[in-house]
């Protein structure tokens, strides 16, 4: 009570903890599944559904890099050895682990 005026306790929502693929999810779903995304933002599952994407795009990536390198032959012996050859399958190894995870799981 302020005066003569009633005013609400009103608390802000805590914000979720999302990363790169979480905030991608999100983006795609306002612009091209709006439905989708009013539905899930009128139901409170939102920030619940960008959370759990988040954490399997980052174990998907962790899992496919490990799972290239071992079949591309990319070791600690050959990063002592050649650095820039290390890094340029590295980074090979991750843009392609990174391009599943969005046909897959993002943009799906």
């Amino acid at each position: 009570m302020q005066g003569d005026y009633l005013i609400p306790d009103l608390t802000v929502p805590e914000s979720p903890k999302l990363g790169k693929y979480g905030m991608l999810r999100r983006t795609f779903l306002r612009e091209h599944r709006d439905g989708i995304y009013t539905g899930m933002l009128l139901n409170g599952t939102l920030n619940s559904h960008l959370e759990e994407v988040d954490q399997q795009a980052q174990k998907m990536l962790d899992d496919l890099t490990e799972q290239m390198k071992a079949l591309n032959g990319v070791t600690e012996q050959l990063k002592a050895e050649d650095q820039m050859r290390w890094v340029q399958m590295m980074n090979s190894i991750r843009h392609s682990a990174e391009e599943v995870i969005l046909n897959d799981l993002i943009y799906a």
